[in-house]
């Protein structure tokens, strides 16, 4: 197993304690290395030594927490046999993990003796996948590019938005996460993902998303609030005429769920300042908010930047869906990837969005997040360590707190109930140090759902 020596104390952001904002718990801790010590055996212990032996250390995936050895529907399984409903997996499981009919796809792409295309020919899954998104996306996005994963997807929306413009600067969310090329990092407005890089790409200017729960002047008013950010991003707006987009996620990632007052109003100022409105679905695409798309509970965007679950769980994949009257760069290449129109993948994605429409995930995902987010709320009443429960669909985060009124966040008390429910069954993240995030497949069922409340009923009651 890794020891203390093979991991030396990381700096983070706001004390030993604190994750990475937005996107990771912190994985080297004295509580997460006696958890490793507690319920591994020595063959999972070996292997992960193994890990730590040949992967560059990195903070958001080193020490890893333990060894899978098959993942299929809402679950993981590890190397001692024992089962996770896993609340995670990087947002690509929306129809399950490993799901039959998606492997099926791809087996019979491979017997088909098309597993690559190379540039300058095209093939028949590409076409129907492209021909599938535009048919499935909101009216006025009919235009379609593929690419290996979401960083560059968010590289070829920026670079279309800033071709068509003839502009350079951009605009996004403090805090927020894009992927982690220069440019998708510099939109990103994260340290940890800048930092000792060097100038990153220039022009990147920042503005607060509205948080109706945690905002920087403690506002309760969501009318108060909107404003507020409105007034920033005007005022970046007008006094920078060069800036070719706005980007962001409809709903963020922690989530905090933005008033449908706020995008109309954002996309009305990017009109009127003739700026792209760029919307990054890479997570909440495909079912994840109770809508196939969460800007459907908004507006529809410039461009729709789309990965994960698009690779049917199996191959990355990614792309961008934009308007036709973007379609005006015959004249150069923004993207320009080898696995451009790979056929496996679109094979993959195509045997997806099939089975979403087939076994009604989507409606699931808004049935039962709904019935969700009420338990949660049902145990809010009884438990003062939860400040706050936010989300839509399968979109779900529940922010801990020492203290309701001052917000203080719980970030000991939400490691230790992240691994109280692992040992459990039940896998989650925790992002931001004390929100416990949770990202089920769409294939979830009432009684996956009874038992992700009963579990953190049980923790709730453990930890007093």
């Amino acid at each position: 197993m890794q020891n203390a020596s093979s991991f030396p104390e990381l700096p983070s952001q706001g004390g030993p304690d604190r994750g990475v904002p937005d996107q990771g718990d912190v994985n080297y801790t004295a509580t997460r290395q006696a958890y490793q010590a507690r319920e591994l055996d020595e063959a999972t212990r070996h292997w992960l030594e193994e890990d730590a032996r040949y992967f560059l250390h990195q903070a958001l995936s080193t020490p890893v927490m333990n060894v899978l050895s098959r993942t299929e529907g809402a679950y993981i399984y590890d190397l001692q046999g024992r089962r996770y409903l896993d609340l995670h997996g990087n947002g690509v499981h929306n129809a399950g993990f490993h799901n039959p009919q998606v492997v099926e796809a791809v087996q019979r792409q491979l017997a088909e003796g098309l597993a690559f295309t190379p540039r300058r020919f095209t093939n028949l899954p590409a076409i129907q996948l492209a021909k599938r998104l535009v048919e499935v996306t909101p009216e006025g996005l009919s235009r379609v590019l593929f690419c290996p994963g979401g960083s560059q997807a968010i590289e070829m929306a920026v670079m279309l938005a800033k071709q068509v413009t003839g502009r350079w600067k951009t605009i996004s969310f403090w805090d927020a996460y894009h992927g982690t090329g220069f440019q998708a990092a510099a939109l990103g407005g994260m340290e940890h993902f800048t930092g000792g890089n060097g100038p990153m790409v220039p022009g990147s200017f920042y503005v607060d998303f509205p948080d109706y729960y945690r905002n920087p002047w403690g506002w309760d008013d969501p009318a108060r609030v909107d404003e507020e950010c409105l007034r920033q991003l005007h005022t970046v707006l007008k006094r920078n005429p060069d800036v070719a987009a706005l980007i962001g996620e409809p709903i963020s990632s922690t989530p905090t769920i933005p008033s449908r007052h706020y995008w109309e109003e954002a996309q009305r100022l990017c009109r009127e300042h003739g700026t792209f409105l760029i919307f990054d679905e890479v997570i909440e695409g495909f079912g994840r908010t109770g809508k196939l798309f969460a800007c459907e509970h908004f507006v529809t965007p410039d461009v729709l930047v789309l990965g994960k679950s698009l690779g049917g769980g199996l191959l990355p994949f990614a792309g961008i869906v934009t308007r036709e009257e973007h379609n005006v760069l015959g004249h150069r290449s923004i993207g320009h990837f080898t696995h451009e129109k790979n056929p496996l993948a679109c094979a993959a994605g195509l045997a997806e969005l099939d089975y979403i429409a087939q076994y009604r995930l989507v409606e699931n995902a808004a049935t039962l997040g709904d019935y969700l987010i009420d338990q949660l709320r049902a145990l809010q009443e009884t438990y003062p360590l939860i400040g706050n429960v936010a989300g839509v669909g399968f979109h779900l985060g529940v922010d801990l707190v020492k203290d309701r009124r001052t917000k203080e966040r719980a970030t000991d008390e939400a490691e230790r109930i992240m691994l109280f429910c692992l040992e459990r069954g039940l896998a989650f993240k925790i992002i931001d140090g004390s929100v416990i995030t949770m990202r089920p497949s769409l294939v979830l069922t009432r009684d996956d759902a009874d038992f992700i409340v009963e579990t953190l009923r049980a923790a709730f009651a453990w930890i007093g």
